[in-house]
Parts: structure tokens; sequence; C-alpha cells
């Protein structure tokens, strides 16, 4: 078991995900003690000690809720950052410049998007898909470097996808994102 843990920690990429993951190793470690080790101690466990058990098994509840609101929300201060970054970067840029437009074929990438299965971890309203495990495309607006790195390196439950997808197919896919998220 232990085992099992240091590969899904290890395997976690974000501060947040390692606060979760702590939290939720200390819920774990609490039911296991109190499930094996405190029964075996005491065999009338919880006994008169009943109302300390269940406030302390509300507390880590609450704890475990609390650590899944909070550690689920990326800073907005970085992506407002990384926004306006790219924003100035745009804006300033030569005219002839052309490497903050998509490079992909945004109706191409519509169909990579479908048959990816994409749409079954992301909203995107342009794909009419409404998947919940990624993040939700239309509100989150990525930068277009940002979802190419994301779709050919993956991150968190999302798989890399550089050795499944052609350069092209991926800068398809980006580009239909990127032109879904931020069109008018």
């Amino acid at each position: 078991m232990l085992s099992t843990i240091s590969l899904v920690v290890g395997g976690l990429s974000t501060g947040n995900k390692i606060g979760l993951a702590a939290v939720g190793l200390a819920f774990v470690v609490f039911a296991l003690i109190s499930s094996f080790v405190l029964p075996r101690r005491n065999p009338d466990f919880p006994g008169r000690g009943l109302g300390w058990y269940v406030t302390l098994c509300v507390l880590f509840f609450v704890a475990m809720i609390s650590a899944v609101l909070y550690f689920d929300r990326e800073p907005k201060e970085a992506t407002a950052a990384t926004t306006t970054a790219a924003a100035t970067t745009t804006t300033t840029a030569a005219p002839t410049t052309t490497s903050a437009a998509p490079q992909g074929d945004a109706t191409a990438g519509k169909a990579v998007f479908a048959s990816a299965g994409c749409g079954g971890c992301h909203t995107l309203k342009a794909a009419g898909s409404s998947g919940t495990v990624g993040p939700n495309l239309d509100q989150l607006k990525p930068a277009l470097d940002r979802i190419v790195r994301q779709v050919q390196k993956g991150g968190g439950p999302m798989p890399a996808f550089k050795g499944e997808l052609t350069d092209k197919q991926i800068q398809d896919v980006a580009a239909f994102v990127y032109t879904s998220t931020h069109s008018s």
C-alpha cells in the first residue's frame, strides 16, 4: 500500500495536488487505525469514547471536503499573469509576426478533438462537449502555447498525446481549441 501511495504522490505535478494527497493520506491512515489497530487494543472500542470518536470522524470528513475545495482551485494570479503576458506579447509584436496565431487547421482540429476523446474530459461549447474531469476550456481560455504543450506532454490526469497524435494533429486541435475559446 505504501508503494502505491508513493507512486500516486510521486506522479503529482503541483503543490495543490500534493496537499490534497497529504490530507487524503491522513484520512486513510485515520480510517485504518480506527478500523484495525484500536479495536484490537481495546475490544470495546470506542465504548464510552464514542462522542470524541464521532467528533474526530466529522472533523476528518470536513477537513477532506475542505481540502478538495481548497486544493482544487488553480491560482488565478498565475493565469491572469500568463494571459496579460500573452496579450502584451501579441500587442507589442511586429505586425508580420505570426507566432501567436494558430498554425493548424481549426476545422480538422474539431475532428481530432472528437476522435481523441477530448470531449469526454473537457467542456468546450464549440465541440458540444461537457466533460468534467479536465478544465472547462470555455472558461479557462488557455493560451495557444499552453494548449500545444498540454496536448503533447499531458499533466495531472491528462495523458500525453505526443506519441498518439501527429504534430499536425496537435497543431490542428490546438488551433480548434484556441479559436473556439478566443473568438469574439
